[in-house]
């Protein structure tokens, strides 16, 4: 992140009335010459949030336009996996076996990550084992170049792509960062555990007291970060995830929750046929749904947590992979 840092020397300052191009006029280069939803763009950025205009078509004069990325965003969707094939992905030893290694390493800013905001450490290194599997896949593309191309050449979601380029050039001048040296994926998403600039800008917090937020090489921050994503979103210390049902009858189906708001309660559940394995209240409200395993359906209640983890991801089954990783890992590290 040091090295980032050039941006405060390279683009100094960020804010104020002419950038370091002076007074030539704006005129745009390469990928983005002449593109006037760009230059309006900038001059949203200039007026509403008072970035030097000259400095800031600096920075889009070297943004590339990627066609990989718009590729990657309209490639058709893959046929939707069964649970039985999507957890093995996520499940494996080496994943494990590497996550009770990072659990290992950063075991005091875990440890401290849980106290301070409530989420076990087990979770934390779930999730950063299911994003990029512990830093090994954090993204190749420049944050800058994903976000343009997907802002100004992606129609679809052209809206949601430039708000978190502004985002995104906001928290570069806030960290003092060059925006054209950052990395993620093809969708912007950044770091260890794989941010979108909004996020970032919301939830990420400077846990190592250096005075910036650095989610992409520094673990503390990426931990912290993590913890602090789960607080704000509700996550309730020291309550489970989900719990396993027996069903029975006819009218079990009738009782699977649409989308993945917990909108059921237990005592509707068990009127359609559903028996929780735990001691739940009547009026507890949960998501239901069915897995397809290894060995058939598999019925589960998803609690205040669960919910928790999908507004990370809004799926149920990346919920499940990161509730049943953090349980192997446990397990792991128990042996160990």
């Amino acid at each position: 992140m040091q090295a980032m840092r050039g941006w405060a020397t390279r683009y100094a300052p960020w804010v104020g009335l002419v950038g370091i191009l002076g007074t030539a006029p704006l005129v745009l280069a390469g990928d983005y010459e002449g593109s006037p939803q760009v230059a309006e763009f900038v001059g949203e950025m200039t007026r509403d949030y008072g970035f030097a205009g000259e400095q800031l078509m600096g920075v889009f004069r070297e943004a590339q336009r990627k066609q990989s990325i718009l590729d990657a965003i309209s490639r058709p969707a893959e046929r939707v996996k069964q649970w039985k094939e999507y957890r093995p992905m996520f499940l494996t030893d080496a994943r494990v076996a590497r996550g009770v290694d990072f659990w290992r390493q950063h075991e005091a800013v875990l440890a401290r990550a849980e106290q301070e905001y409530g989420v076990p450490a087990q979770v934390i290194v779930a999730i950063i084992g299911v994003e990029t599997f512990f830093g090994r896949n954090t993204g190749n593309f420049r944050v800058i170049d994903a976000l343009s191309t997907l802002g100004f050449d992606y129609p679809p979601r052209a809206e949601f792509f430039r708000k978190e380029l502004r985002e995104f050039l906001l928290l570069a001048r806030e960290e003092q960062v060059d925006p054209l040296t950052l990395k993620g994926s093809y969708a912007g998403a950044m770091g260890l555990p794989q941010f979108m600039p909004s996020s970032f800008r919301a939830y990420a917090v400077d846990f190592d007291g250096d005075g910036h937020i650095n989610i992409w090489n520094n673990p503390d921050d990426a931990i912290g970060s993590v913890a602090s994503y789960f607080k704000r979103h509700g996550w309730v210390a020291g309550e489970p995830v989900v719990s396993l049902a027996s069903v029975r009858g006819d009218q079990v189906d009738q009782g699977l929750t649409t989308g993945i708001e917990p909108t059921k309660t237990v005592g509707e559940l068990r009127a359609l046929g559903w028996s929780s394995h735990d001691a739940l209240r009547d009026d507890l409200p949960v998501t239901a749904f069915r897995l397809e395993g290894d060995n058939g359906p598999e019925y589960w209640m998803g609690l205040k947590n669960f919910y928790a983890i999908t507004r990370y991801n809004r799926s149920v089954m990346y919920a499940m992979a990161v509730h049943q990783l953090s349980d192997s890992l446990v397990q792991a590290r128990g042996v160990k």
